[in-house]
C-alpha cells in the first residue's frame, strides 16, 4: 500500500497483454480521478506460471498467474490487482475481494492459421487441411475442437501471444488457438483467420474479462468501483458458479459462457474429455440477481449428463 494517498500502485504481470490491459484500467482510472491528483502506477510482478515454462497441464493450474499478486496486494504492496479473469482461481483469500469487472471483450476463441481460411465469422474450422496441426495449451480448446474435426492434431504450446504468432510464421504449426480479447487489445486483430463459432467452441469461464481485486474494507475501494459493468459480472458470477461446483480449475476442460438476453440470464456450459469422444453440454436461463446459483444449476445438469465421470478421468489421465 502506498505511503501517500495519492498513489495508486496496480499489480500486474509483466507479459505485454497483461500490462496494455493494466494499462487501459490505470487510464481509466486517470481519467476518473485524475484531475483529484491521484497518480496511477503500474509495477510488474513475476508469477510462478511466468517462471515454470513447463507445460500447464504438468504443473497444475490454480492461481500460477495470480498468487504472487495476491501476495503483494495482501502486504500491502500494491493496492489493485489486475487479472483475467479466468486466470483467477474461484476461492481466493478471505481478505481479497474482486471490486469491479469492466465491460468484457469478444468471448470467443479464434484461429491465426499460415494458410487463410474460409468463413472469418464461423466455420473456418471446417476448411482447416486434414491432419492440421495447431497449437494450443488448452485442454479446453483441445476437446471442443476434436470433437468437431477428430483429425486435427494439436501441440501443447507456452508462452505470449507474439511467440505463439511466431511459430505459425516459421512453419512449427499449421495455426494456434487465442483468445480474441487478447488480439484485440494488442491491436493485433488483423492476424486473426476466423473467429470460432461458439456453437462449437465455448470459451473458458471468464475469459474477455478482467477482475479488479483489492483488500477487503480498503478505504479506496470507491476509487475503482466505477469501473463495474453489471452485465459482464452477472455473466462472469454464473460461469464461475458453474466452475467451482464441478470442482475444476482453470485448466479442467470445462467451458462456459453467461449473458444477458432481453433481461435473463443464459448460460451454457460443456465438460469435455480431452480427445473429443465425450462431450456434455447445456444450457439454462435465469435471474441475473442469482447468477451463482444458476451456475451451480447448470453443473447439477451437467452432472446428470456424466460431467463427474468425465472429469475423474481428466484428472486420472498422466
Amino acid at each position: 500500500m502506498s505511503d501517500r494517498t495519492d498513489t495508486f500502485i496496480i499489480g500486474t504481470r509483466g507479459s505485454r497483454l497483461a500490462t496494455t490491459q493494466s494499462g487501459l484500467v490505470r487510464d481509466l482510472l486517470a481519467e476518473l480521478h485524475g484531475r483529484d491528483g491521484l497518480e496511477v502506477i503500474l509495477e510488474t510482478i513475476r508469477t510462478s506460471g511466468d517462471v515454470n515454462r513447463a507445460s500447464l497441464s504438468e504443473i497444475g493450474g490454480q492461481g500460477l498467474f495470480t498468487a504472487e499478486i495476491e501476495r503483494a496486494l495482501l502486504d500491502g504492496r500494491i493496492d489493485l490487482a489486475v487479472h483475467s479473469l479466468k486466470d483467477l482461481p474461484t476461492q481466493t483469500h478471505a481478505d481479497l475481494q474482486l471490486v469491479s469487472t469492466p465491460e468484457r471483450a469478444d468471448v470467443r476463441d479464434v484461429l491465426v492459421t499460415r494458410e487463410q481460411v474460409d468463413g472469418i465469422h464461423g466455420d473456418g474450422i471446417n476448411h482447416l487441411s486434414e491432419g492440421a496441426l495447431l497449437g494450443t495449451g488448452s485442454p479446453r480448446r483441445v476437446a471442443q475442437l476434436a470433437s468437431v474435426r477428430p483429425d486435427l492434431r494439436f501441440a501443447d504450446i507456452r508462452g505470449n501471444v507474439d511467440t505463439r504468432l511466431a511459430r505459425v510464421k516459421a512453419g512449427d504449426l499449421d495455426g494456434v488457438v487465442l483468445a480474441a480479447a487478447g488480439l484485440h487489445r494488442l491491436s493485433l486483430q488483423e492476424e486473426i483467420s476466423c473467429y470460432l463459432d461458439t456453437e462449437h467452441v465455448l470459451p473458458a469461464p471468464g475469459q474477455g474479462a478482467l477482475g479488479l481485486q483489492m483488500r477487503r474494507g480498503d478505504a479506496r475501494l470507491s476509487l475503482v468501483e466505477p469501473l463495474h459493468h453489471a452485465a459482464t459480472w452477472a455473466g462472469v458470477e454464473a460461469e464461475r458458479g458453474l466452475l467451482k461446483a464441478l470442482g475444476g480449475g482453470c485448466r479442467a476442460p470445462i467451458a462456459a459462457w453467461g449473458r444477458l438476453e432481453g433481461g435473463r440470464l443464459r448460460l451454457e456450459g460443456a465438460v469435455a474429455l480431452p480427445d473429443g469422444s465425450r462431450l456434455c453440454r447445456t444450457a439454462l436461463q435465469g435471474d441475473p440477481a442469482a447468477a451463482a446459483a444458476l451456475g451451480a444449476d447448470l453443473a447439477a445438469e451437467l452432472r446428470r449428463q456424466g460431467a463427474d465421470d468425465i472429469l475423474a478421468l481428466t484428472t486420472a489421465t498422466p
